[in-house]
């Protein structure tokens, strides 16, 4: 395992309608939109530099947390946000 550059943390862009995460390496990005009181979570994408290294899963916790404090369900379109939520049934109430 890589170790982790240092981050500027979590942004959340809400005029972009997304989670952002900058490292000297990259932007990364976890992209939304919002309807109908539900928060469709459809693309994450993390430069190669920076794969597997948390990433992803820190843009995803901070959405699905933004998603929990306006009471939105969620519907994950991102094959990554699929997986996250299956392995973090914590997260699960926001499904339905």
């Amino acid at each position: 395992m890589s170790e982790l550059q240092p981050t500027t943390g979590v942004v959340h862009n809400r005029e972009a309608q997304q989670f952002e995460l900058r490292s000297g390496q990259g932007l990364c990005v976890l992209q939304y939109r919002i309807t109908a009181g539900k928060m469709i979570i459809y693309h994450t994408e993390v430069p190669p530099p920076l794969e597997r290294k948390g990433l992803a899963a820190e843009m995803t916790r901070a959405a699905l947390e933004f998603a929990r404090s306006e009471k939105l369900r969620v519907e994950p379109r991102c094959p990554y946000t699929v997986t996250f939520l299956r392995k973090h049934p914590e997260y699960s109430g926001l499904l339905r």
